[in-house]
């Protein structure tokens, strides 16, 4: 027997078209040193059916892969819409990588086109002249005929040339979506790949009030870097949502952020112990507040028992402590302590994870 409900594929297409339709009025800012600057979601959901149509007259098609080097930016949310809809496959590549290590994995995705920010331009041009496969080059806020004798093209004009109203195809759920390389290895990177499914759950358990809870009324400053395990998920599930992005660009120093929180006050972030730290040191130093935030997620190492309590004492706001991998998509487990914590209260356990 099978069930009388509705069946509706689990892909990326469905997370945009959904955030587009339902939450058109969202936005997506970007931070530029001094102000941020807003679109809304209907205008990025156009944007990324104009870069679907920039990739198609490149010859992009399904299962081709499509490279970013970039920070966080609005052109890397675009990517991230429109890269999986058109059925072609999204690889975010580390800027923190070495120069022989971009090399290998643009060259092991065989990516065809990478859309490139013009500001990491000096620390990709050492790269191109070991790419076996790239075609074309996007670059965003920069304009070149070629990038190391690599055919390119303004992002920009590229993506004004084109229809916002792309044909986007009816796509398999368990088709490939993304791929992102992890470093913490021997050898080379290895890849992993993440189907539309895998990613869309990932989102939906993200919203769930026992993970991140991410939902409409989230202000998301966005600080997870999306050329690394898709950023956490938070594009996606913050999309999903209608929650407002905070994008901060290149400005990852404790002054751009501190910038970004006292300007546009978010309400959820993820981050590293040593950015909580400097954001501590901040609120010490400048009386930075930070009590417009319901959490602050903080993995990639261990979080000190005293870090959570300052930022508890401080600004009356909880730790949730995560741990995950490349291979997990990355949510893996959060330290929601348990009901009854015990005598020595929560600390002890948002100071673990597992």
């Amino acid at each position: 027997m099978q069930a009388t409900m509705m069946h509706m594929p689990m892909t990326v297409r469905m997370i945009m078209e959904h955030g587009a339709a339902v939450f058109p009025e969202s936005r997506v800012g970007v931070f530029d040193g001094e102000q941020t600057h807003w679109s809304s979601y209907r205008d990025v959901a156009d944007q990324a059916g104009r870069l679907a149509g920039a990739l198609a007259a490149l010859g992009i098609g399904r299962g081709d892969r499509v490279a970013t080097f970039s920070w966080n930016n609005p052109a890397h949310m675009e990517a991230y819409l429109a890269i999986p809809s058109m059925g072609a496959i999204m690889h975010t590549v580390n800027i923190r990588l070495s120069v022989e290590q971009v090399a290998w994995v643009i060259n092991h995705a065989e990516n065809r086109v990478v859309i490139l920010d013009a500001s990491l331009l000096e620390l990709f041009l050492p790269v191109v002249p070991l790419l076996k496969t790239v075609e074309h080059i996007l670059l965003v806020d920069g304009d070149a005929a070629e990038v190391g004798g690599i055919p390119a093209s303004n992002y920009a004009q590229a993506l004004a040339a084109q229809d916002a109203r792309f044909p986007w195809p009816e796509l398999e759920e368990t088709a490939a979506a993304a791929v992102c390389y992890t470093s913490g290895t021997t050898g080379n990177p290895k890849g992993v790949v993440y189907s539309h499914k895998t990613t869309f759950v990932h989102s939906l358990a993200s919203r769930a009030t026992d993970t991140f809870g991410i939902n409409e009324r989230d202000r998301i400053l966005l600080l997870p870097p999306m050329f690394h395990a898709n950023a956490w998920g938070l594009p996606y599930s913050g999309w999903l949502s209608g929650s407002d992005f905070i994008l901060p660009g290149p400005h990852l120093q404790a002054a751009g952020i501190e910038a970004m929180i006292r300007a546009e006050k978010p309400t959820f972030t993820a981050t590293v112990p040593t950015i909580l730290a400097d954001l501590l040191r901040a609120s010490r130093d400048t009386g930075l507040q930070m009590d417009s935030f319901r959490m602050l997620v903080c993995g990639g190492a261990a979080v000190a028992p005293a870090l959570i309590d300052a930022a508890r004492e401080r600004w009356g706001v909880p730790v949730l402590q995560g741990w995950g991998m490349t291979e997990t998509s990355p949510l893996c487990h959060l330290s929601h302590p348990p009901r009854e914590p015990g005598p020595d209260g929560e600390t002890p356990w948002r100071a673990k994870s597992g």
